[in-house]
Parts: structure tokens; sequence; C-alpha cells
């Protein structure tokens, strides 16, 4: 049992959508098959991996490192125990050796990108859906009934005005979902709030929306969203600074709740930074 090939192919988004920091019209993201030696069914397994829409394609760091990597790896390192699957473990610490501490960048999308494909591999090879395969490893077999799910969108987007912002969002609820998530932080306040607002007369209620700031505000701003989104009582209120920025990461939660201790902590509950 051998991986005999590992392909990637950046694949350009273009999309005129845009967040707090950056628009998509250059956007790429890598699409990976890892194609083994394995039949089942007649069909021969090939996993597949993608990463996130917001990070480009790391094809640079892919083929000068990773790929490499896993392909010369010795394929008896690459399987588990009895040599029966691939073991995603194993080839995780292979795509990492030589690898400095820390410094992960955009290099945790490039091996994230390949762990994923490993995964489907795996999954394939034993014949079961991937979800089974870890709960049957992790959970002694015992899978969610129900998992949370959310629609992210909201991006702003030349001429989409609150009606289209509105139908997008009603969509999403028609679709099934019960949270929506939005983009603030790429206007101005006031016009941010009439957007939040907007949508908020379509959702049942500040429990279906959640906000996302993609970490475009210094602690100041995002003090001040904080206290006029309060009033809406939104799911959540994400990414509100740069994740590297340690003060405001620090800060922000406290600052607020001594500002709301005293009848406002229900948002404060919600309240998160995503590192």
């Amino acid at each position: 049992m051998k991986i005999v090939k590992i392909k990637e192919k950046p694949v350009p988004i273009k999309s005129d959508i845009r967040n707090a920091y950056i628009d998509f019209s250059k956007m790429t993201a890598s699409v990976i098959a890892i194609i083994t030696d394995v039949f089942k069914n007649g069909e021969r397994v090939i996993g597949y991996g993608f990463h996130s829409n917001g990070r480009y394609a790391p094809s640079g760091l892919l083929h000068e490192r990773f790929i490499p990597r896993l392909l010369q790896a010795d394929p008896t390192e690459i399987l588990n125990d009895d040599g029966s699957n691939f073991d995603p473990h194993r080839i995780w610490d292979i795509l990492m050796t030589g690898e400095k501490p820390g410094g992960h960048g955009e290099r945790s999308v490039a091996v994230g990108t390949i762990d994923m494909a490993v995964w489907d591999a795996v999954a394939k090879i034993e014949e079961k859906p991937l979800y089974q395969l870890l709960a049957d490893r992790y959970r002694n077999g015992e899978v969610d009934e129900k998992v949370f799910v959310y629609a992210a969108g909201g991006y702003y987007s030349p001429n989409k005005d609150l009606s289209k912002l509105q139908e997008e969002m009603q969509r999403y609820l028609d679709q099934g979902y019960s949270v929506v998530k939005m983009k603030i932080g790429g206007d101005f306040l006031e016009e941010d709030l009439r957007r939040i607002e907007a949508v908020l007369d379509v959702v049942p209620d500040g429990q279906s929306l959640a906000v996302d700031a993609n970490g475009r505000f210094d602690l100041e701003t995002a003090i001040t969203y904080a206290e006029k989104l309060e009033p809406y009582n939104l799911f959540w209120y994400e990414e509100a600074g740069d994740p590297l920025d340690f003060e405001l990461q620090a800060n922000l939660p406290n600052i607020i709740k001594t500002q709301w201790q005293q009848e406002k902590t229900s948002f404060l509950c919600k309240m998160h930074a995503t590192l």
C-alpha cells in the first residue's frame, strides 16, 4: 500500500466579494488529490482536500517541501501498525520533519490541506463515512445525531444594497439554517449598523445573527462596536481584532465585562476572538 502520486492545483476564486480586510478578486485556493495504489469496488482510492477561501493557495510550500517529503518517505513509515491503512498521524509527523516550532503561518494551510486528503483516503479504504471512522476511533463509535452549522455570508460587494443583503440572508433561512453570519468592519460604523438592522428585520431575532470583523479593529474601535452591538443581543461578535494583537485579545473581554457586569453578561458570554 502506497501513495503513487500527489496532485495540487491552485483554483482562482475570482469573486468581487470582500470582508473588512481583503477582496477575493485575486484569491486562490489549493485543491489536493492523493492518488493511492489501493482499489475499492473496482475504483482507485483517491483522497481529496482543499482549504478555506480566506487563504491563498500555498502551492510553493506544497511543491517545495510537503509533497516531496511525503512522496520520499519509506512507504512503511506512513502506514498503521498492521499495514492495513495509512496513518494520518505518522504522515503529519513526516510532513513536519525539519519544520521549526512556531512560525506556522501559511504552513498550517498547506499541511492541513494534505491532512484532509489523507483522512479522505483513509475513510475510503475502510469504506466508511469519515464521520463514522472518526467516531469509531475516538468516541467509541458514538456519532452526534445533530451538529450545529451556520451560514457564513453577508460579504460586502459592489451594488449589494440592503435589500440584496436581506435576500441573501432569507435564502439561508429558507435552506434551513437557524443562524447566519455577516461581515462588519468594512464600512463606517453607522453603515454597518444599518446593515445589521436590515438583517435583523429578516431573521427571527438577534440570536439568529452573528457578525465577523475579520480582525479589523484596534482596541478602541472594537469596544465602540461592542457597545453599539450589545442591544441587538447577537449570537456572537467574531474576531474583533488582529489575532496577534495580544493586548487587545487580553483586555477587550475584561474591559467590556467591567462596563457591563451589572446587567449585560449574556452578551459577554458570546463574545470571542478567533485565534
